[in-house]
């Protein structure tokens, strides 16, 4: 059997707890991607507050499931194989802890083992506004490789509903990770203003 892709997928306690929950409900029906999920306490707490769900309703969700004290756990190595690393919400405090190398949790020590590989680390930071440590931290994990990718909605597809939105986001983000399809079928693509024909060459 093939080796399937393993994409580590946290949840930290920025609002856009949907984010993480959604990525993980798409990754569910996909058998060649196996998720590793890591929840911050905080991250609990905005399940419970903005989708009334608890943390065992979102670790059912995922492949494998981490607790982020464990910094002995498989994913703190570089020897473990991870595809890419997607912080679904990602908190500032989490944003600066990737940006200075501060291990100190599961979570950050994945991000940082992500980073030093050279593997494809995405967070979706969410604050607003933005203070000047906020953007200097973003530069930081730039520099060093990382994916900044706030969840800004975009409205050319013309969403109708709250779950339109979040698919596209959702969709952008595995476009990221190198699962094109699968993000296509909740992005479609963009065709442009004024589509070309044979007949406009």
């Amino acid at each position: 059997m093939p080796v399937p892709q393993r994409l580590i997928v946290a949840i930290t306690g920025a609002t856009g707890a949907i984010y993480g929950v959604r990525l993980l409900q798409v990754l569910r029906e996909v058998p060649e991607v196996e998720t590793h999920l890591l929840i911050s306490p905080a991250g609990v707490m905005n399940l419970q507050h903005e989708l009334e769900i608890g943390r065992a309703e979102v670790e059912a969700l995922a492949d494998v499931v981490h607790n982020v004290r464990d910094v002995g756990a498989t994913i703190a190595s570089g020897s473990f194989r991870a595809h890419a690393m997607v912080v679904a919400p990602c908190s500032m405090r989490t944003l600066a802890a990737v940006a200075h190398g501060l291990s100190d949790n599961l979570i950050t020590r994945a991000a940082d083992v992500t980073l030093k590989e050279r593997r494809k680390l995405v967070l979706m930071v969410r604050e607003t506004p933005l203070n000047l440590a906020h953007l200097r931290n973003m530069t930081a994990v730039t520099e060093m490789g990382g994916i900044v990718f706030p969840p800004v909605p975009g409205f050319y597809q013309k969403p109708c509903t709250l779950d339109e939105m979040v698919d596209h986001t959702v969709g952008r983000v595995l476009d990221l990770v190198d699962l094109p399809h699968v993000g296509e079928k909740l992005t479609p693509g963009w065709g442009g203003l004024n589509p070309t024909t044979s007949n406009d060459a």
